[in-house]
């Protein structure tokens, strides 16, 4: 039995349909204002930054120039986001704007119904944490806001792409490290292959998750599938 559950989000403890139908569009909805208001924040800085190195690398791609004020930002962050880029800039200030809609009570996080029962019985003998693209207040602000109420307490960390990209073995034996346990007592949930593989060549034992909306699966890579956290002791 492991000593750590690794999660995935999308696909895995939320619907794909919750991310691409709700958050995406509420992000593309108010980014523009979002940045007019907050541009000069001294909090935003480090992402507009890591924007302005990015924009430098695209714009051979056809990117639009990322330069000051909020249109020009706001034109090369959808880009980004039609491009469905895993920018750690792009989902920090995402994450940002996802915050603002939670404590506005304009969104709330959605989960699998299996997901808080799961969550409590694992908090019996284990820890329970959470990787993904999006920004670790992102995250946060999803298990603490659902229709069911507040996960934040199941949860001992979160990790997003600040730890490394999620198809890289070195990311989870970070992970692995950060929480203290060797790859072999975590269990890593995911409906996204190339993530399975390289959790499972980092060391983890691992599980393909298959929920309703998900792509379909030719090939597991010998990963097994489980189609509930119902069927995960």
């Amino acid at each position: 039995m492991p000593k750590l559950y690794l999660l995935d989000i999308e696909g895995t403890t939320s619907p794909i349909s919750f991310v691409y139908d709700v958050l995406f569009p509420y992000a593309r909805k108010h980014m523009a204002e979002y940045l007019a208001q907050h541009a000069s924040s001294v909090a935003l800085q480090p992402d507009l930054q890591l924007l302005a190195e990015e924009n430098l690398r695209d714009r051979p791609s056809g990117a639009p120039v990322f330069s000051e004020g909020a249109e020009a930002a706001t034109a090369y962050l959808l880009w980004l986001m039609d491009k469905d880029r895993k920018s750690t800039a792009l989902k920090s200030i995402q994450g940002r704007i996802w915050a603002q809609g939670f404590d506005r009570g304009e969104l709330y996080g959605e989960v699998y119904p299996d997901v808080p029962v799961a969550f409590e019985r694992w908090y019996r003998h284990a820890r329970v944490a959470i990787y993904s693209s999006g920004s670790v207040q992102a995250q946060q602000y999803l298990f603490s806001h659902t229709k069911s109420g507040s996960l934040a307490p199941y949860i001992s960390a979160y990790f997003d792409t600040h730890v490394g990209s999620k198809i890289e073995p070195a990311s989870y034996l970070a992970i692995a490290s950060k929480m203290e346990l060797v790859p072999a007592d975590i269990l890593f949930v995911s409906d996204a292959i190339k993530e399975l593989d390289a959790a499972g060549e980092a060391g983890m034992a691992t599980l393909l998750s298959i929920r309703p909306g998900n792509p379909p699966v030719t090939d597991a890579h010998g990963h097994s599938a489980v189609h509930s956290f119902e069927n995960i002791p």
